[in-house]
């Protein structure tokens, strides 16, 4: 092969590495900036619920308002639906440790023995 082909492939080679190295950079350095935003986001949580644990209020009750007033700023038009009155999964008598008002359910040993393999 001709040495001009040869050195000008390798050039291109050289410039083409270089520009995917420099797009890489700057893809961590748009990570590590997310991830700043990210890690300050928590900070301010945390802050958030342990001021509110000095005041004595419940730090998950007031999380939760403070992310529904982000929410609410982000999207003005919805409107939250209010649930309907659920009833009990169970009656009020069910107590799982007395083994009474259970229902079908009951637990019973396996079978002794080594398992049935051919």
């Amino acid at each position: 092969l001709e040495p001009d082909v040869v050195v000008r492939r390798q050039e291109a080679l050289a410039a083409a590495r270089l520009r995917m190295q420099e797009e890489l950079n700057a893809q961590a350095e748009r990570y590590k900036e997310k991830q700043r935003q990210l890690e300050e986001e928590r900070r301010r949580q945390k802050i958030a619920m342990w001021e509110s644990m000095q005041e004595g209020k419940s730090y998950k009750g007031n999380l939760k308002l403070n992310q529904q007033e982000v929410e609410s700023g982000a999207s003005a038009s919805a409107v939250p639906k209010s649930k309907p009155n659920k009833k009990p999964l169970r009656g009020g008598g069910y107590n799982p440790l007395s083994g009474e008002g259970g229902g079908t359910c009951s637990w019973r040993p396996g079978r002794r023995g080594p398992s049935a393999g051919g």
